[in-house]
């Protein structure tokens, strides 16, 4: 059984959001869990207050808690977090969407009701990626467990829609006519303040560079200092080769109309990454 803790980023006044869901089979995520604590341990010592979650946009600013980390350090601290978890063979899962795309489509009226916001557009998609990904895995080991960050306004509509999912989005991962829809999503979505989940913690750090390497790739936001572009590329390939395969989430080719939507909704540098 697989575990994806997924949080967020983007969704205020930002041009792009950005839904990243960190991928642990059950047996391998305690180790996990137990480094990242480590982890904010170290930086709790270094910034001289117990932190209970790391809050990437102030850390990657140096405000905050951070004035007292210079720029160097902290994308020292980026390249080990990054690493590590790169060598934990731990997969991710994201889902990109240009906002104003987003708005534009749907007010063609090309977004349907039950996606009609961009959260729920992005955790959907990635359900619908984690279900093509997962579903012809033996003995129940693509089975997945779903939790998000708390996010109240969405909640309630998001579990009744994955739980009863609609007819147009069984093209995206072909199911099978003998198959319930989304089989291997366990049990409505549990959201779950990130304060108290390491592995959300963990999405969250994951997302906000992807997010960035988007905004520096189609120049909405450019680059801050000298080596932000070559730091946030290497960072972005890293996080990239530990995702599932392209195929789950941005299909270059036999895309069905669902499929063709997401593909819309998303920035081209993510799409065709």
């Amino acid at each position: 059984m697989k575990f994806c803790y997924c949080d967020e980023t983007g969704t205020g006044v930002e041009p792009y959001a950005v839904l990243l869901g960190v991928v642990v089979d059950s047996s391998r995520m305690h180790l996990t869990k137990s480094d990242w604590t480590s982890f904010l341990s170290d930086l709790s010592k270094e910034v001289g207050k117990e932190l209970q979650e790391l809050h990437t946009r102030n850390f990657y600013s140096g405000s905050g808690v951070w004035k007292g980390i210079d720029g160097p350090e902290r994308s020292l601290v980026i390249d080990r977090f990054i690493n590590w978890f790169a060598n934990r063979k731990h997969h991710v899962v994201m889902s990109a969407i240009d906002k104003s795309r987003f708005q534009s489509m749907k007010d063609d009226g090309e977004i349907p009701d039950e996606i009609g916001t961009i959260w729920k557009a992005m955790g959907f998609h990635v359900a619908l990626a984690m279900q093509k990904r997962y579903q012809n895995e033996a003995k129940n080991k693509g089975n997945t467990v779903f939790i998000f960050d708390e996010e109240v306004k969405e909640e309630v509509t998001f579990q009744r829609l994955i739980l009863n999912p609609p007819e147009w989005s069984e093209s995206y991962y072909k199911k099978k006519r003998t198959h319930a829809p989304l089989n291997q999503i366990v049990d409505a979505p549990y959201f779950a303040d990130s304060k108290n989940v390491a592995l959300i913690q963990v999405a969250d750090f994951l997302s906000y560079f992807v997010r960035r390497y988007i905004e520096i790739q189609t120049g909405s936001v450019p680059a801050k200092y000298a080596e932000e572009e070559e730091k946030i590329q290497e960072w972005f390939d890293k996080i990239k080769s530990r995702s599932i395969p392209y195929q789950s989430m941005y299909p270059k080719n036999g895309r069905c109309e669902t499929a063709e939507m997401f593909w819309g909704l998303a920035p081209e540098c993510i799409r065709n990454a």
